[in-house]
C-alpha cells in the first residue's frame, strides 16, 4: 500500500487519481476535470504539460539523464548556476544544488554553522527562526520550524534554537508597529550572538505556517542587526521564490541580500525535485583549504540532475520571455478585488500578496469537508489548518481563477 504524506492512513479510502493535465487543469481517471488552485504544492507555476518544458526535458533526456556531480560536471548545471546568480539578489555568487527545499535548508544551515568554525569562531552553532515558521521535514529543518503538527512527534529529540515573534501589522506596517519585534531580535542577538550562527526566515510571507505576511522593513532591520552582531542571515525562498509574492524573489521587497538563500519548488516547475542553496563569496571562500577539513562534505546523489537543470533553466526563460510578473500582477488584482467582496462572520483575516490569497477562519473545523466540496465544483484546493488559500499557476485564465474564488465564496455562504 502506498503511504501518503501528512495523512492518518487509518482513515484513507480511495483517493482521486490524476491521469493527465493541461495548463491549469487536472484530468482524473473518473472523468472529472479540476482547476488546480494550489499549483500542486506551489510548484507547477507554468501549468501542466507545458510544451516548452516538455521539449527541454526530452532534449536533455536524448543526451543523458544523469551523471554524478562528484568529479564530473555538465552544461545544464553550469548554465543553471549562472542563471540563478544572475537573477537572485546581487552577491549570491555561489550555487550548491540538492534534491528538495528541505535538503536545501539543511545545506544552508550546515554552511552557516561550518562557516564560523572555518574562520575560527567556535561555539556559534545555534539558529534563530521566526514563530510559525516552516522550513521542511528533515531534522535540522524541523529544528528551525515552529512546534506544530509537522514537528510535534519529534519534539523530544529536536535541538531547537531561538524563536522570535513575527512582526505585527502586515506588509504595510509602520516602523513603530514592527519595532517591538525588531527590539526582541536585537535583544536576543546582543545577549547570545556568540552562540548564534544564523537567523533564518521565510521573507515577507510564511506559507505552510499560516500565510502570515510581514513588512519588508523588518527584513531591512534584520539585515542590519545580523551584520552588527556577526550573525548570518538566511532567506528560505523555497515557497516565495520565482514570482509567488509579486517580485521574482521576496528579498527584492526589502532590497537586501541575505548571506544564504534557498530556492526550490517552482524552480523545476513540478517536473521533478530539485533545489539550490546560494551563498555569498565570503562563505564560499571560508570553505577553501588544503584538505577536506574545511570542505562542505555534502553531496546528494541527484544534485544538479541534468534533466532537472534543463527544465529549470527553460522555466526561468519562460518567466522572463513571457513577462510572468505581469501575469502575477493581474492575478493579484483579481484576488484582491474578489476577496474584498467575500463576507462571513467566520473570517478572521484576509491576506493577499502576489499570486497568494489566504482566508484565516475562526477554526479548522469550519473547513471540514471543503476539499470534497471543491472537487464537486471542479476545483482542487487543500486547506492548511484553519487557512483556506489559493496559489494558482501563473498561466491560469481569468475565468479559471474566478471559478476558484467563487467556490470559496459558495463554501463561506454555507
Amino acid at each position: 500500500m502506498l503511504w501518503y504524506p501528512y495523512t492518518q492512513m487509518k482513515h484513507v479510502n480511495e483517493l482521486p487519481k490524476m491521469v493527465s493535465g493541461e495548463g491549469a487543469i487536472m484530468h482524473l481517471e473518473d472523468g472529472r476535470s479540476l482547476i488546480d488552485g494550489i499549483s500542486s504544492w506551489w510548484s507547477v507555476i507554468h501549468g501542466y504539460n507545458h510544451p516548452a518544458l516538455n521539449a527541454a526535458l526530452a532534449e536533455q533526456a536524448g543526451k543523458f539523464a544523469h551523471v554524478m556531480l562528484g568529479g564530473m560536471t555538465h552544461s545544464p548545471a553550469l548554465d543553471l548556476a549562472a542563471a540563478l546568480v544572475r537573477i537572485t539578489p546581487a552577491g549570491l555568487n555561489h550555487v550548491f544544488f540538492s534534491d528538495s527545499g528541505s535538503i536545501g535548508v539543511e545545506v544552508g544551515l550546515k554552511m552557516a554553522i561550518q562557516y564560523w568554525k572555518n574562520i575560527g569562531h567556535q561555539g556559534k552553532t545555534r539558529i534563530v527562526s521566526l514563530k510559525n515558521g516552516y522550513h521542511g521535514d528533515t531534522f535540522k529543518a524541523m529544528e528551525v520550524s515552529d512546534d506544530s503538527d509537522f514537528t510535534r512527534s519529534y519534539s523530544d529529540v529536536l535541538h531547537r534554537g531561538f524563536v522570535v515573534e513575527i512582526p505585527a501589522g502586515g506588509f504595510d506596517a509602520a516602523l513603530d508597529t514592527i519595532q517591538p519585534a525588531i527590539n526582541q531580535l536585537e535583544d536576543l542577538l546582543k545577549q547570545h550572538h556568540d552562540q548564534i550562527a544564523a537567523f533564518i526566515v521565510e521573507p515577507i510571507v510564511q506559507c505552510a505556517g499560516g500565510f502570515h505576511i510581514y513588512s519588508p522593513l523588518y527584513l531591512q532591520a534584520a539585515r542590519e542587526l545580523c551584520t552588527k552582531y556577526n550573525v548570518l542571515l538566511v532567506f528560505d525562498e523555497v515557497a516565495t521564490g520565482f514570482g509567488r509574492t509579486g517580485k521574482l524573489f521576496a528579498a527584492e521587497y526589502a532590497a537586501v541580500t541575505p548571506d544564504i538563500m534557498i530556492v526550490g519548488k517552482a524552480l523545476t516547475a513540478g517536473y521533478m525535485g530539485h533545489a539550490a542553496t546560494l551563498a555569498i563569496a565570503a562563505i564560499y571562500d571560508s570553505f577553501l583549504g588544503e584538505n577536506y577539513e574545511k570542505a562542505l562534505m555534502h553531496g546528494p546523489t541527484f544534485m544538479a540532475n541534468p534533466l532537472a537543470c534543463a527544465v529549470a533553466l527553460r522555466g526561468i526563460q519562460l518567466i522572463e520571455e513571457e513577462h510572468y510578473l505581469e501575469k502575477i500582477a493581474r492575478i493579484n488584482t483579481i484576488i484582491r478585488e474578489k476577496f474584498s467582496t467575500l463576507t462571513s462572520a467566520s473570517i478572521i483575516d484576509k491576506r493577499v500578496i502576489g499570486a497568494i490569497g489566504a482566508l484565516e477562519l475562526e477554526d479548522a473545523s469550519l473547513l471540514t469537508g471543503f476539499k470534497t466540496f471543491a472537487m464537486d465544483h471542479g476545483v482542487w484546493l487543500r486547506p492548511i489548518g484553519n487557512i483556506l488559500y489559493l496559489m494558482p499557476p501563473y498561466i491560469i485564465s481569468e475565468q479559471e481563477l474566478l471559478t476558484i474564488i467563487d467556490v470559496m465564496r459558495k463554501w463561506l455562504e454555507r
